[in-house]
């Protein structure tokens, strides 16, 4: 029984050049549909960032202004999900509204100093607990809108930079396969990682520093031809100096 003649040791095989292909198109699209998802997100975000308190908040605007309420702290306790610690506050505001529960963000000041009975400031906006404080102290909740979209964004650009390279080097994989060229040595592959984690770092840094997805992208998009141009170039005097 004839076999198919196995790739000569050093070149790509079918499988690898097929599993490359396969990991990238799975991470271009990702991001694209986090992409897709993130234009409502990132509106609220931005909505959050620019709501004034309720004290300085016209009449018109009063809806979105960032309120403060007294209230009373009933427990606090801690949990585990997926083996992480989370720290739980149940206050209450009295009047009509039951107590409630939030999730603290951390074991950080706040949830450190309060007890049962203490008397906290809750912060709100559009009906959403986002920080409580207890005298100088201030603590965010894990529903304080923007980390959310700011991280779904910078997964995004993360994902489509490396997916992008998986694309790219099984386009290169697939080259050398079929031109039976050379095993590409160790200090190739050190410089493409090394200028994808650059790339990949100034995506995430964008990411942080906007709520624009119009923006981050082509500030990603100049990172990754900064470190790529880079990565070429040192290449390529690797390259001279082997010859």
């Amino acid at each position: 029984m004839n076999r198919a003649p196995a790739s000569p040791p050093g070149r790509p095989s079918l499988m690898g050049v097929t599993l490359a292909a396969a990991a990238g198109s799975v991470m271009v699209l990702a991001a694209v549909v986090l992409f897709a998802l993130l234009p409502g997100s990132l509106s609220e975000a931005r909505d959050f960032r620019a709501a004034r308190p309720c004290s300085e908040a016209s009449a018109p605007e009063s809806g979105d202004c960032l309120s403060e309420w007294p209230a009373a702290v009933v427990s606090t306790e801690t949990g585990r999900k997926h083996r992480t610690a989370t720290h739980w506050a149940t206050v209450d505001t009295g009047g009509e509204m039951p107590p409630f529960r939030v999730r603290m963000r951390g074991d950080g000041p706040v949830w450190k100093e309060i007890a049962p009975g203490d008397r906290v400031a809750v912060y709100a906006w559009r009906g959403l607990v986002w920080r409580l404080g207890s005298g100088e102290l201030r603590q965010d909740t894990t529903g304080k809108p923007g980390r959310a979209s700011t991280a779904a964004l910078a997964t995004g650009l993360v994902l489509l930079i490396i997916g992008s390279v998986f694309l790219r080097g099984a386009g290169r994989l697939h080259r050398r396969r079929a031109t039976r060229a050379p095993a590409a040595r160790a200090s190739q592959v050190v410089v493409v990682v090394a200028a994808t984690l650059l790339a990949s770092g100034i995506a995430v840094t964008s990411a942080v520093a906007t709520d624009s997805l119009l923006l981050a992208l082509p500030v990603a998009a100049a990172g990754c031809a900064a470190a790529w141009t880079a990565s070429a170039l040192l290449l390529r005097r690797s390259a001279r100096r082997e010859a």
